[in-house]
């Protein structure tokens, strides 16, 4: 994998998530795109693809989110009138979103709108102390307080109901998961398995540090679920596919002799 060295090889891998980071922008889910994004970076990484050249791209998606940031203030029917425009209109980000990235700044602007889940979820984290309330005892996740307790905001019950001491229980749970998906993107006997490994490890990982993230008001509001947590059919099946292709490429690391 030495071509993955080259800046050139590096731009033309965009193509390959690029058309699925296009339609998911346009549905909109810019947490997903998210994702998409990061199972690239994480795959590219563990391939050997330069920091500095990943650095590039990465300042590259900065500049275009900051173009999707002010779509909505360019006269785009005079400058490209048509489907173009049509597109540009729907891939720029909407006022909700932009307000789900810069509340979590300042949360108490707007306490009974945007920040109401940000300031709920700290006071639920907070009031589990050490040791929790106990399971099931959480007043802000049993009087529903925390809005989408059951799936984005999982971390905030875990933290109530069995505060610091079993949160750390579960992050060094995850820690244990991430280090050995790692270990096998590593030790991958073949370019294809690690490659797969190191995606799917890296999906695992970004849902992980997102969620939590914004749970604990250092992340802006993506709706990520937390994997194996919080609930949902889909979110459930994509992150045991991911483990079913980290234990494939475990079990192939040697080959095989009949």
């Amino acid at each position: 994998m030495e071509a993955i060295r080259s800046l050139p090889v590096v731009l033309r891998s965009l193509l390959i998530p690029a058309a699925p980071v296009v339609l998911v922008l346009l549905q909109p889910d810019f947490g997903t795109a998210l994702v998409i994004i990061a199972i690239w970076f994480g795959a590219l990484y563990l391939a050997g693809a330069q920091v500095r050249h990943l650095g590039a791209v990465f300042a590259m998606g900065l500049a275009l989110f900051t173009l999707m940031w002010n779509l909505d203030r360019i006269p785009l029917d005079r400058l490209a009138p048509g489907p173009l425009a049509r597109i540009a209109k729907k891939a720029a980000l909407k006022d909700y979103q932009k307000r789900r990235l810069t509340i979590f700044l300042n949360p108490q602007a707007d306490p009974l709108g945007a920040g109401y889940h940000i300031i709920q979820s700290r006071v639920a984290i907070g009031s589990g102390k050490v040791f929790g309330r106990g399971l099931f005892r959480g007043t802000q996740s049993r009087l529903r307080f925390i809005p989408e307790r059951h799936t984005d905001f999982i971390f905030s019950v875990v933290g109530e109901e069995l505060g610091l001491a079993g949160a750390s229980v579960m992050l060094l749970l995850y820690l244990f998961i991430f280090w050995r998906g790692l270990r096998i993107a590593m030790r991958a006997r073949d370019p294809l398995g690690s490659l797969l490994a190191a995606g799917a490890i890296s999906m695992l990982i970004f849902h992980t540090i997102v969620n939590i993230g914004m749970s604990v008001n250092i992340m802006p509001i993506t709706g990520l679920p937390l994997p194996f947590v919080s609930y949902g059919g889909s979110n459930m099946v994509a992150s045991f596919m991911a483990f079913g292709l980290l234990q494939n490429a475990h079990m192939r690391r040697d080959r095989i002799i009949f």
